[in-house]
């Protein structure tokens, strides 16, 4: 029987760390959201009312935003590089398709980035949190 003894008391020592959980890794913080820079124009009033790609109403005094490649519900910061001033907007829509634009916005949100009068701006656009699920 000692032969089968040694055997044993490796088996019960290598189980006698066993009843502590392993460490876990620690988790990696996401990587920031890459800022998008181009030109901002703003929706015309021919868009008030009409369905936007989230089902909901464009209502010219709301925070929606167009955006071909962020998901539906994305908060993103949109800062005019002109100025300095900035607002949070929703994306809602999809667009623009004008040639060279990267962000549509309501005209409340183009008159806060004091860009309504020229009617496009430089811009950069910070995604912050996607949508809830």
């Amino acid at each position: 029987m000692k032969p089968l003894l040694m055997p044993l008391c490796l088996a019960a020592a290598l189980l006698a760390g066993c009843d502590k959980p392993p460490p876990q890794p620690a988790e990696a913080t996401p990587p920031a959201p890459p800022t998008q820079v181009g030109e901002a124009s703003y929706y015309g009033p021919q868009f008030n009312g009409r369905r936007t790609a989230s089902g909901e109403r464009f209502n010219p005094e709301s925070n929606i935003a167009a955006h071909r490649h962020l998901p539906l519900g994305t908060t993103a910061r949109v800062t005019n590089l002109e100025n300095g001033r900035s607002a949070e907007v929703r994306v809602g829509d999809r667009g623009p398709y004008a040639h060279g634009r990267i962000i549509d916005l309501s005209p409340t949100t183009a008159e806060q980035l004091g860009m309504r009068q020229q009617g496009t701006a430089q811009v950069a656009v910070q995604p912050l949190r996607n949508a809830e699920r």
